[in-house]
């Protein structure tokens, strides 16, 4: 595997979703204002998937093998700062029932698939640069296991969300080149669990988020390239926790490497406003990759031109950085920051030529 090429400024990299109308506008806008600095293109995730994951509430909810727990009370979904932005109804499977992995619908190869035949008539076009390749962002399995299954029943739905995400990446890998395909596992619930944000299950959390993490890295095609992001959520445009320092990423990152046998291209972390500090960037030093992966770092802020640039170089006091982009997805933010993010992202890769 070749080792990553330490030589190069940093490219832009956008997590995934973008506040704008539909997938043309995305991949021109972002095109347009970011173009030379770009490697992949997401689709913004408009639509249905604004919200992330959401819409899975209905989609586990409707499947015939869960049912809405009445008699407890709804989760409540806090930010770090202990305000409740919203109460998510708990959802079990049927007693004696098996969830079925072909009876979940969630969409996301249709969806991939339809943003796939855009963006190669754009890039066809001219519009899209040539050498940019077409990014998936999917939630991992645990993602709406955690936000919605009653603790207990989590082990029982996870195989079989496991299996149809699989089969979803299995559908949009016959579909589109793998040479011009990337695909972004979207690790949220995961880093929550290890910070001690969910209830304890039957099934030690970081055992099982390792081995699923592993599991649906190993199941993309190697010719295809492999990211995960990890995160600390956005609900409102605010972290559900803040991290003290970047240890548990680090820690998720070497684990997951250790696991996956596969090409793995790049890791992205956040980093949030107001961290500038030594401490927070001092565990990228544990960090052990494959040496063909890269560090991306989400420290792109609104408005922070200098942040930018002080959280850039304070990181690469303790590791090389490969792509800044910004913590998290963009689409529940404020529409009227994204000309002056985009324009900060451009900022902030050519400050670390």
């Amino acid at each position: 595997m070749a080792a990553t090429d330490h030589s190069q400024p940093p490219i832009v990299h956008f997590v995934g979703s973008i506040p704008l109308p539909d997938t043309e506008t995305v991949f021109r806008t972002l095109s347009e204002m970011t173009g030379p600095h770009l490697r992949r293109l997401p689709d913004g995730e408009t639509g249905i998937r604004k919200t992330w994951i959401r819409f899975l509430q209905a989609v586990l909810a409707d499947n015939p093998a869960i049912e809405v727990a009445d008699d407890v009370p709804p989760f409540q979904f806090t930010q770090w700062d202990g305000k409740v932005l919203r109460e998510i109804p708990r959802l079990r499977v049927k007693p004696g029932a098996r969830p079925d992995p072909a009876s979940f619908e969630t969409g996301y190869a249709e969806m991939a698939i339809a943003s796939w035949a855009i963006f190669e008539r754009m890039q066809q076009a001219g519009i899209i640069p040539d050498k940019v390749k077409f990014q998936v962002s999917l939630p991992t399995p645990i993602a709406p296991t955690y936000n919605n299954m009653m603790p207990a029943d989590r082990p029982v739905l996870l195989p079989a969300l496991t299996e149809h995400l699989i089969g979803e990446v299995e559908k949009i890998a016959a579909a589109i080149p793998h040479d011009r395909l990337a695909l972004q596992w979207d690790v949220c619930q995961e880093v929550l669990a290890w910070e001690g944000y969910y209830e304890a299950g039957p099934v030690d959390f970081r055992r099982e988020t390792i081995d699923v993490l592993t599991r649906i890295g190993e199941a993309v095609p190697a010719a295809i390239e492999l990211g995960y992001h990890l995160c600390y959520g956005s609900p409102a445009d605010e972290h559900l926790v803040q991290p003290k320092d970047m240890g548990i990423m680090v820690e998720m990152a070497n684990a997951v490497s250790a696991g996956v046998r596969r090409p793995l291209q790049y890791f992205h972390m956040p980093v949030p406003k107001e961290r500038t500090d030594d401490g927070y960037f001092a565990p990228l030093e544990n960090l052990r990759l494959h040496r063909e992966t890269q560090l991306y770092l989400g420290l792109v802020h609104h408005n922070d031109a200098q942040g930018d640039v002080d959280r850039l170089n304070a990181a690469r006091r303790h590791a090389w950085i490969d792509a800044v982009t910004t913590e998290c997805g963009m689409a529940r933010g404020d529409p009227v920051r994204l000309a002056a993010l985009l324009a900060a992202h451009v900022r902030a890769a050519e400050a670390g030529a």
